[in-house]
């Protein structure tokens, strides 16, 4: 079929067809494609879509741009917690160092006098504690005492054992008092003190040189603790003053420095056993 235009004749062209789908929506595939021609003056591949300037297809949505998100750290409990325990726990060793070293450089005097309730009687009652000043006084047979149970004073020629030794009946003043003379700690206690505080105050003396333990008479209180001029009555075995009584004093307060604890009476009873062998009278100071 022919068209007759001003120019001339002209054909229509032929459709072939390429056994291709139309694409979908009914726009032929070559649509696409033409605008994908190179551009006419710098023979560059256009981007279908772009050719023809502003006027080919739809501009490209620019995404807009994400903002950071931020994380909120919390804090860190567990490490806090574990900087502070070791905070604490070198302070208290610095501390309880501290206490040590002030501890250590004080006398075996002053940390007596720190213990609550004690008596000392080298100074309230000197009289008591040595009526023959500068020399020892050994006497024969049943001597009277002004403080029960006595801390010093004359007493007799043998001292009662004391590497420890628990005596479960009463013993003789005369020789306990020489232990004290040699250094010893006397723990005594009343009848009526129930067994398991008994046994509480025994494990303190067992197998502790110059300490001893012995039931006492007429005691006005459950528990009385001796050493030479120094005494501290007590109401239970837990109290923490005993062990301080221990640390300041024992050994401390011996009249006779490196005199020993073994070799002493073993037996009980309150009568003194006299003709036995023991320590010989010292001389005067000075003589």
């Amino acid at each position: 079929m022919s068209i007759s235009t001003s120019g001339g004749e002209q054909r229509r062209p032929s459709v072939v067809s390429t056994g291709k789908k139309p694409p979908a929506g009914g726009k032929p595939a070559a649509a696409g494609k033409g605008a994908g021609a190179k551009s006419a003056g710098s023979g560059a591949r256009v981007p279908a879509g772009r050719a023809g300037g502003a006027g080919g297809g739809k501009k490209p949505q620019q995404r807009r741009p994400v903002a950071p998100v931020r994380v909120s750290q919390g804090r860190s409990w567990g490490s806090i917690g574990l900087f502070v325990a070791v905070g604490v726990i070198a302070a208290g060793i610095i501390g309880y160092g501290a206490y040590a070293v002030i501890q250590n450089g004080r006398s075996w005097e002053d940390k007596a006098a720190a213990i609550g309730g004690i008596v000392n009687f080298r100074e309230s009652d000197p009289s008591a504690v040595n009526p023959m000043p500068g020399k020892q006084s050994h006497e024969a047979g049943p001597l009277t005492y002004a403080i029960n149970p006595p801390v010093g004073s004359s007493h007799n020629n043998a001292w009662q054992n004391c590497m420890g030794d628990v005596y479960d009946a009463p013993i003789a003043n005369e020789h306990a008092v020489h232990s004290l003379e040699h250094g010893a700690v006397w723990v005594t206690y009343r009848s009526d003190l129930p067994a398991e505080q008994v046994e509480q105050l025994a494990g303190k003396v067992r197998g502790n040189e110059f300490m001893l333990m012995s039931p006492v008479e007429n005691l006005d209180r459950p528990i009385s603790l001796q050493a030479w001029g120094y005494q501290l009555k007590l109401d239970s075995a837990d109290d923490s003053r005993i062990d301080e009584f221990i640390t300041a004093l024992r050994q401390n307060a011996s009249m006779e420095p490196g005199a020993p604890c073994s070799g002493g009476i073993t037996a009980t009873g309150t009568t003194p056993r006299d003709n036995v062998p023991g320590d010989q009278p010292m001389p005067p100071a000075g003589g």
